[in-house]
């Protein structure tokens, strides 16, 4: 039988993955565990069509927002001041989410080195377009990374020729078909390695109606088929050139989730949390 879901027919996957501690790698994680993340990856390497990365948008909740960007060494005062404060009994994981893309961004692995001396104790994490994921896989290993959340929205080529703008790739910024090829395959690639490898994974989904939100359930099946511990499922922020793109309704949201249950765990309690948050989930 499957680890994370009863078998085929038998309802909604309740299975939960193995205890981690950690808040946004099980569908009850809500205000649990606590995480810090440290907004120390402010350069990307794709164009998400819905993505608005601004800086000191104190008021905003919401990926790729930080009050501002900091370095390793100020990271270690951040974490060192959360486990002294009301929080630190709470606080069992430090992620690395932006507010750009992490393993595209050196200070990542500066920080990764400096938590692994000095917070050995706290489970590090980070999450990924997944572009370089199969590349840098064996320095997070050796780093100490334990849980890896890659955003994959799409299998199908021609749902990314509209999510992504551009890639750039090793010097050169690609567009159109050979961008999100590339793109796509790394994404496979480096799940399927990181898996192989004992990390925890997950996968983010954003939903963007009349795009991605007709193709969930195959994107589940393949992501559970490679080994993948549990599904997000994100509402789509209308920003950005998806400005005038409506958000999925709530109700639909809730559909989804419950039908992509019975394929793979789902997490339901997700903020999409800015890239400096710190906090119970």
């Amino acid at each position: 039988m499957d680890s994370h879901c009863p078998e085929a027919g038998s309802g909604i996957c309740t299975a939960t993955p193995e205890p981690t501690e950690h808040p946004c790698f099980s569908p009850d994680g809500h205000g649990r565990a606590g995480r810090i993340h440290l907004a120390v990856a402010p350069e990307c390497n794709i164009s998400c069509n819905y993505c608005v990365r601004k800086y000191d948008c104190a008021n905003e909740s919401r990926p790729g927002v930080t009050s501002k960007v900091i370095g390793a060494e100020e990271a270690m005062r951040v974490v060192q001041g959360a486990k002294l404060s009301s929080l630190g009994a709470y606080l069992h994981v430090i992620g690395i989410a932006g507010p750009g893309e992490p393993l595209a961004n050196r200070e990542t692995f500066a920080t990764l080195a400096l938590l692994q001396q000095k917070f050995p104790d706290m489970k590090r994490c980070l999450s990924s377009n997944g572009l370089l994921l199969p590349e840098k896989l064996p320095e997070l290993l050796t780093l100490g990374v334990s849980h890896v959340t890659v955003t994959l929205n799409t299998l199908d080529t021609s749902s990314a020729l509209q999510i992504y703008s551009y890639v750039r790739w090793r010097g050169q910024t690609l567009i159109g078909r050979p961008a999100v090829t590339l793109l796509l395959e790394n994404q496979l690639l480096g799940i399927e390695q990181a898996v192989r490898a004992g990390l925890h994974v997950k996968v983010n989904t954003v939903v963007i109606p009349g795009i991605n939100d007709d193709k969930l359930t195959a994107l589940a099946r393949e992501m559970k088929q490679r080994g993948v511990e549990i599904h997000n499922l994100l509402p789509l922020i209308p920003q950005g050139k998806f400005a005038w793109r409506p958000a999925p309704r709530p109700a639909d949201m809730h559909t989804y989730r419950r039908e992509l249950g019975r394929v793979l765990p789902q997490m339901s309690h997700c903020r999409q949390c800015r890239a400096d948050a710190i906090g119970l989930v």
